[in-house]
Parts: structure tokens; C-alpha cells; sequence
């Protein structure tokens, strides 16, 4: 059921875009993949593919200022390391231990809105800063998150490359996931990641 919802929400996304026609419109489809900041207590790697929707609402003479809409599908992997972490005031904390000691497959949909602020050099060619939120479904609990509904936040640092319509991006970003406090557990995940993409203008 969520799969279809994110897939129809791509879908219906790219269908506006592709109708308005406006020079300001730019849609694109990037890959990523990260793995969590070294620690002692869990493992977290993914990979995911998203789908951009940008919009060019100002410019001004140094800088570019863009609306991201990103769809997301993020499959991770992730391992509880350190035991202790499960502290004996749980519930069935033994078990629990035991459980979320097995290495696990998380599957997250995600609907993250960003803000984009550009910096054209040369002619064809870019940096930028994006910031972006957005809520998000988490199939699968683990010790450091409940599973259900959640926020992933990412800051990121890119560059771009553009021929003709063609944009060519690599950025590499920062990522946080948690639930704010809506689930039993929320420690979240923290991740490094680098992703991908091309994108096209209408």
C-alpha cells in the first residue's frame, strides 16, 4: 500500500510538470548510498533512488533560489553492535537483545521537501546548499527506532554540470532520521551519504 502511494505520487509529480511546460520546471531522478558515522553501537548502510522535482522561484544576480520536491525510497541495512544499548529496564530486554542483534533490512518511504540556493561559475556550471525535510514511513523496528512514521532531514553540498537541457549532479550530504518523539524509541540514525543524478528542463 505505501509503495503505491509513493510510485502514484511520482507518477502524478512528474505528470504536472511534464503538462506545465514553464521554462522555471526541471525534473530529474538521482541515486545514493551512504553508510552511518563510525560508532560502537550499530551499523547502518543504504542505498536509494529518488525522484526531483525543481522549481526556480527567484533569481538574482549571484544566486539562484529553487523549490525541491523529492520522493524517496531508501533500502538500508542495519545491526545492533553493542548489547548493552538494550538496557535490562526493557521490557523482555533479553529477547529484545537478541532480536535486534540480527542484521535487518529497512525499507523507508520518504517525501522530503528541500530549499536550494545556487551559485552559477563559468557558464555551465554550479554549487549549491540544500536543506530539506520531509515526513516519512519506516517499515521495520529496530532499537533505535520504532518503525512507522518518522522524518528524515538532510543538508547537503553539491555541484552540477549542465549540457543543453541536461543537468549532471553530484552531492555529497548529511542525513538524519528520526520520529521526533511520536514512537516508543527514537534515537534515529545519522548517515554520510553521496548521490547522483541527471535532470532535465521543461
Amino acid at each position: 500500500m505505501i509503495k503505491n502511494i509513493f510510485f502514484c505520487t511520482v507518477f502524478f509529480l512528474t505528470t504536472l510538470c511534464i503538462n506545465a511546460q514553464n521554462s522555471n520546471f526541471r525534473i530529474g531522478v538521482n541515486y545514493g548510498f551512504g553508510s552511518e558515522f563510525n560508532n560502537k553501537d550499530y551499523t547502518f548502510t543504504n542505498n536509494f533512488y529518488k525522484a526531483q522535482v525543481y522549481y526556480s522561484f527567484k533569481e538574482s544576480r549571484n544566486f539562484k533560489y529553487e523549490i525541491l520536491i523529492q520522493p524517496e525510497i531508501n533500502f538500508g541495512k542495519h545491526q545492533l553492535l553493542n548489547l548493552y544499548f538494550v538496557k535490562p529496564e526493557t521490557p523482555n530486554f533479553e529477547e529484545k537483545r537478541i532480536k535486534y542483534m540480527k542484521l535487518k533490512e529497512v525499507r523507508e518511504y520518504v517525501m522530503n521537501i528541500g530549499f536550494v540556493v545556487r551559485k552559477p561559475f563559468a557558464k555551465s556550471y554550479s554549487i549549491y546548499l540544500l536543506g530539506s525535510v520531509g515526513p516519512m514511513i519506516t517499515d521495520t523496528e529496530t532499537e533505535r527506532m520504532s518503525s512507522g512514521f518518522a522524518f528524515a532531514d538532510v543538508l547537503a553540498l553539491g555541484f552540477t554540470a549542465d549540457y543543453n537541457q541536461f543537468r549532471f549532479d553530484i552531492r555529497p550530504s548529511l542525513r538524519h532520521v528520526s520520529n521526533a518523539g511520536l514512537g516508543s524509541t527514537n534515537a534515529g540514525y545519522n548517515t554520510k551519504n553521496i548521490e547522483f543524478g541527471v535532470s532535465y528542463q521543461l
